[in-house]
């Protein structure tokens, strides 16, 4: 996300979980679900990370998860995309993320495991998360547009 239109702010959520299930070897429809606790928010800044959490974005305490439901990972000639719906507060809408499949791998342990890269961006106004200000040059503090992007690795049960 910008701030000051001059930077670029990262974060991440510290507690989560997903799964994915998939009866194929190329995960073709496979379906994803995925889960973030919106209290564990980190942008490496105390007061930022507050500030987020409160009723001027996310309402951590009113809505405490991030949902990601609905997912479908759809494999076009080793293409791949992830459509779900993606609710924040209390709003769903649906997403695309694009998506690279980096492999499957056995690890030293005998577990197998396979690594995607997911990227895609929302506007964080559509999921109700309106706060603005401006500065006294008149630039906006915080942008509209927010990238989504994980870095996944999978353990086959």
């Amino acid at each position: 996300m910008k701030h000051l239109v001059i930077s670029t702010v990262t974060g991440n959520f510290k507690s989560f979980e997903g799964s994915i299930e998939t009866e194929s070897e190329d995960f073709d429809q496979a379906k994803v679900a995925f889960t973030a606790d919106i209290d564990s928010i980190d942008t490496n800044q105390k007061d930022r990370d507050a500030h987020l959490k409160s009723g001027d974005f996310f309402d951590a305490e009113k809505f405490p998860k991030l949902i990601f439901s609905n997912g479908v990972l759809e494999n076009k000639n080793g293409e791949f995309t992830l459509n779900g719906h993606l609710t924040i507060k209390d709003i769903t809408k649906p997403i695309e993320l694009s998506v690279e499949f980096g492999g499957i791998a056995g690890d030293p342990y005998g577990n197998t495991k396979a690594g995607f890269e997911l990227e895609g961006k929302i506007s964080r106004k559509e999921f109700g998360l309106t706060w603005s200000a401006i500065t006294e040059a008149g630039s906006v503090v915080v942008g509209d547009q927010i990238r989504i992007i994980a870095s996944i690795q999978l353990v086959k049960n």
